[in-house]
């Protein structure tokens, strides 16, 4: 009998003690915002597909291939890399060597051009472009009109690699896409049937009617982009694509609950899956930078998956 009397009160004490206990602390939420300025972009956007319609390169190539004395070509399509500023971009070729216009969708913000030259390494100015022209061995940027633009060659500027080109080239491209972009830009609004299901989750992600609508086809593949000033939200299928190059990233990418595989890349603002022949990219950026939950990024796709899964 004393035995189980000292059992029981032991064990009541026990249960008290524990009942008493301050529960552990629950560890704080760490917010992962996305750090990049343009989404990957889908395989095989060079302009040979796109979006037709007016862009500079077209329209400055022939100008050019008589100043440089050079062959000089443009490819017929355009393109948008949902980007913060968002950028229209077309390709020039020089004597093979490949050169990427990009022009600003929206007119420029005052923080526009330093967004467009982040990463680029040593800036210097570039007076013969106004005040607002810099150069890298990478890019080249300045504002035309109401417009930012950038030029980057596939090999540099001034590098001596095979793919580059030399500085003069660079400042006779933007001397002539500068007098190109006034009369040759692209209606604000370019819209997909297919894209307006997913129309109101993206709108309510950025928060407001959207400024800026991107929607296309590349090789039958469909694109989707919302943008204002601040923020752009965009979904870019691809078709045939080999691999998942997201999937190769140190430390690797977290697994999604979608797609056959899925990943999700907070750091980035981006979900990335694959669904039979089709690789999905979702992926939303703000300035200044906000978290972008998995469930925001499912919830912007989920109305176009039954496109996706057919």
């Amino acid at each position: 009998m004393t035995l189980v009397l000292v059992l029981t009160l032991a064990t009541g004490c026990s249960v008290a003690h524990r009942a008493n206990d301050t529960p552990p602390p629950t560890p704080p939420h760490i917010a992962v915002v996305p750090t990049v300025t343009a989404p990957p972009q889908a395989e095989g956007l060079d302009g040979t597909a796109g979006a037709p319609g007016p862009q500079v390169c077209t329209a400055t190539a022939h100008q050019l291939a008589v100043k440089l004395r050079v062959p000089v070509t443009a490819k017929p399509n355009a393109w948008n890399d949902g980007g913060l500023p968002a950028m229209d971009l077309c390709t020039l070729v020089l004597e093979g060597r490949v050169v990427t216009v990009g022009v600003s969708a929206l007119p420029a913000q005052p923080d526009a051009l330093s967004r467009l030259m982040e990463g680029a390494g040593s800036v210097s100015v570039l007076p013969a472009l106004g005040p607002s022209g810099a150069i890298s061995e990478s890019r080249l940027v300045f504002q035309a009109g109401d417009r930012v633009v950038r030029i980057t060659p596939a090999g540099g500027i001034d590098r001596s690699t095979a793919d580059g080109i030399d500085r003069v080239k660079a400042v006779a491209i933007a001397l002539a896409v500068r007098d190109a972009v006034p009369g040759h830009l692209r209606p604000a609004r370019q819209s997909d049937p297919a894209c307006q299901l997913s129309n109101s989750a993206a709108e309510r992600y950025i928060g407001l009617q959207v400024q800026l609508r991107r929607d296309y086809r590349i090789r039958g593949a469909l694109t989707c982009i919302w943008g204002t000033f601040n923020a752009t939200v965009s979904i870019v299928e691809a078709f045939d694509q080999r691999s998942i190059p997201e999937a190769e990233r140190v430390p690797a990418p977290r697994f999604a609950p979608i797609g056959q595989p899925g990943y999700y890349l907070p750091e980035a603002g981006e979900l990335v899956f694959r669904q039979g022949r089709r690789v999905v990219r979702v992926s939303c950026l703000t300035t200044p930078p906000r978290e972008v939950t998995l469930d925001t990024l499912l919830g912007i796709v989920d109305p176009l998956l039954p496109l996706f899964l057919r």
